[in-house]
């Protein structure tokens, strides 16, 4: 008599062998299997068909599955479906820039072609990889599923994957998401930043609130403005914020993130040190969905900077079309951003430039090429006290209007001067030896 138990193993093989050659004709999202999950679930198809005779093989391969998942914090289907969002690849590029009726053929059918191999491996979920390993393992029980509830990944493209019957009709939909919410890491990510010659993305930018930002309620004003002429898809200013250390130029900045991110704008930090790309950089954002604010934090040059002429160019133009979702935001304490020296002054000697006067205007009038100035001048008392003032009632701290100024001035005086950050600093330090004085007095009522 056939043993039941090697027939359901000798049966699941052509399912499994199925599965791979489903995953290896991908035409255009291989990407979606090339990350670690994806790599686990590969590596656990091939540990099951080849399964050894104790089937070490296949537990660890499934352990190595369940860890990539659980660092995710993913369902294997949560997975895929997130990855087709993200994709990079010629069709979701183009979706970006031509309308569907316009796409080659071809390029929708491989399309439909991957999504139906998708959803094939879609719907072998863990708890079927789990039963599998079971079986080629003897195990009397299945490995432990991992399983968390689904997430609808806030779009309805991600509703209907999940629930569609079949995948392939959801090209179109698929094109119109691409052509919101964008690919790659933008979609991935709000905040950025250039480094080594590329896009990396912020996982935990600053949480700074637009609302913790007191004092400057003008400069504010003409900053938000000018971003929701960004969003607008109008015509926007690059902006030089320009003041005394501590003010909270990179604050506010950062602020606009969390205020308008939900509106598809993003923040790209750029150093100094990479300006030199800033002419690449714009180049590889124009034509994608989302809105982009350069972030340049601390701005100033040096005599014939190659930053200097990148930026210049960015600020300026050249014979390529500034892209309109593309816009210079950059802070500094430095009104004029290149420096001056007394040599660089005008003078009658041989061997010098002849019009001196000329190249040092252009140094002086260098902060002028950015549309809109903003200034934030040193904190006066009264301005100091109303930002700690509106700090404490958000932070709840529980102290006399009277002790909480007197306490706020003495802290300036021994610390860094008035300034947004130095209320800030204040407050984070009065809210911490609140609560550590509290928790004490609970230590000692508790022992007593």
């Amino acid at each position: 008599m056939d043993n039941p138990v090697m027939s359901a193993i000798t049966s699941l093989y052509p399912q499994v062998q199925f599965l791979q050659r489903q995953a290896a004709s991908l035409l255009l999202y291989q990407s979606v299997l090339q990350t670690d999950v994806g790599i686990a679930f590969q590596e656990l198809l091939q540990a099951i068909r080849y399964a050894d005779a104790d089937a070490r093989g296949s537990l660890q391969a499934y352990g190595n599955y369940f860890h990539a998942l659980a660092t995710r914090k993913q369902n294997w289907e949560d997975y895929l479906v997130s990855q087709i969002l993200i994709a990079e690849n010629p069709f979701s590029k183009l979706t970006q820039q031509q309308d569907f009726k316009d796409l080659p053929p071809a390029l929708i059918s491989a399309v439909k072609h991957d999504l139906q191999v998708l959803q094939s491996l879609y719907e072998c979920n863990s708890a079927v990889l789990s039963q599998w390993v079971q079986a080629v393992a003897h195990l009397p029980i299945s490995p432990v599923v991992w399983y968390l509830e689904q997430d609808d990944m806030g779009s309805e493209t991600a509703l209907s994957l999940h629930h569609l019957e079949h995948w392939a009709d959801a090209v179109e939909e698929l094109a119109i998401y691409y052509q919101k919410f964008g690919i790659g890491l933008f979609a991935q990510y709000r905040a950025l930043r250039w480094q080594d010659g590329e896009f990396v993305g912020i996982p935990y930018p600053d949480p700074v609130k637009l609302g913790t930002l007191v004092g400057y309620e003008s400069q504010q004003e003409a900053l938000l403005k000018n971003t929701e002429f960004l969003l607008s898809g109008e015509k926007a200013l690059h902006v030089l914020l320009y003041g005394s250390r501590g003010a909270g130029k990179s604050s506010l900045v950062k602020a606009l993130l969390n205020e308008y991110s939900h509106r598809q704008l993003r923040l790209l930090e750029v150093s100094k040190a990479d300006l030199k790309d800033l002419p690449k950089i714009v180049e590889q954002l124009r034509g994608v969905p989302q809105k982009f604010i350069i972030f340049v934090d601390d701005l100033s040059f040096e005599e014939d900077d190659d930053a200097f002429k990148a930026l210049k160019v960015v600020l300026e133009g050249n014979l390529t079309a500034r892209p309109q979702n593309v816009v210079v935001y950059a802070t500094s304490n430095r009104r004029h951003l290149i420096r001056e020296f007394f040599a660089d002054r005008p003078s009658l000697k041989n061997n010098e430039e002849v019009h001196a006067g000329d190249t040092m205007q252009e140094k002086l009038s260098f902060s002028d090429r950015f549309g809109l100035t903003l200034t934030f001048e040193s904190a006066d008392q009264s301005t100091y006290l109303k930002i700690v003032r509106h700090l404490a009632a958000q932070a709840r701290i529980s102290i006399s209007p009277e002790e909480l100024e007197y306490q706020a001035l003495q802290w300036a005086t021994r610390h860094n001067g008035r300034s947004g950050r130095t209320a800030q600093q204040f407050i984070d330090f009065l809210k911490a030896d609140t609560f550590v004085f509290a928790a004490n007095n609970s230590i000692l009522d508790t022992q007593s």
